[in-house]
C-alpha cells in the first residue's frame, strides 16, 4: 500500500533548479488554486470533514492548511527579496489545523483567498531577475535556503496537499 502522507512522494530538495525548473515551479504555482478548486469541487460538507487518511487532516483542514502555508510562504519570500538572509519565524502547523477556523470554515474562504494570494505571489516571483533567485533565507528547520529552494519547496507542496484531495477521492469514488 502506497504512503497516503506522500501521495506524490515526499520532499526531495534538488541539488540544482534551473531555469526551465524555475519556469515549470511558477505554472504549479499559478494553477495550483483552480486544481485545488477543481480537487474540492461538488464536495458535501461531510466529505469535506473526512480525514485524507486514518489519522490524517480533513479535506477541510488540508485546504485551510494550505492558505496558511502559502501565505507564509508569500511573506518569507518578500522578506528574501528585501532583506539579508532574514531568519523566518516557523509554526506549528499542527496547532493551526486544530484552530476552528481550520476545522468548521467553509473551504471557500481558503480558496478565494488562495485564488487572490497565488495571483500577488507568482506576478512578485516573476518580476524577479535570474540573480534574485539565489537570495537566501534561514529556516530554523530546514536551515539556509535560495529563493529557488523554496520555490521548489512550495512547487511540491502544491502538488501534495492538491493530490491528497484527489486521491481521497479517487479511492472513495467521489
Amino acid at each position: 500500500m502506497a504512503d497516503l502522507r506522500y501521495p506524490v512522494g515526499p520532499f526531495a530538495a534538488p541539488s540544482s533548479f534551473s531555469a526551465a525548473d524555475r519556469a515549470a515551479a511558477l505554472t504549479t504555482l499559478a494553477e495550483f488554486p483552480a486544481r485545488l478548486r477543481l480537487a474540492c469541487a461538488g464536495l458535501t460538507d461531510t466529505q469535506l470533514d473526512t480525514p485524507y487518511r486514518p489519522g490524517g487532516w480533513t479535506v477541510r483542514q488540508v485546504v485551510h492548511h494550505t492558505a496558511d502555508s502559502h501565505m507564509h510562504a508569500y511573506a518569507r519570500l518578500k522578506f528574501a527579496v528585501s532583506e539579508e538572509n532574514p531568519t523566518i519565524k516557523p509554526y506549528d502547523e499542527a496547532v493551526w489545523a486544530e484552530m476552528a477556523d481550520a476545522r468548521l470554515a467553509p473551504v471557500e474562504v481558503s480558496l478565494g483567498l488562495l485564488d487572490a494570494l497565488h495571483a500577488r505571489l507568482v506576478w512578485m516571483l516573476r518580476s524577479l531577475g535570474e540573480a534574485d533567485f539565489a537570495r537566501r533565507l534561514f529556516h530554523p528547520e530546514r536551515g539556509g535556503m535560495s529563493i529557488d529552494d523554496y520555490l521548489a519547496l512550495y512547487d511540491w507542496h502544491s502538488r501534495h496537499h492538491t493530490a491528497h484531495v484527489t486521491a481521497l477521492r479517487e479511492r472513495e469514488g467521489w
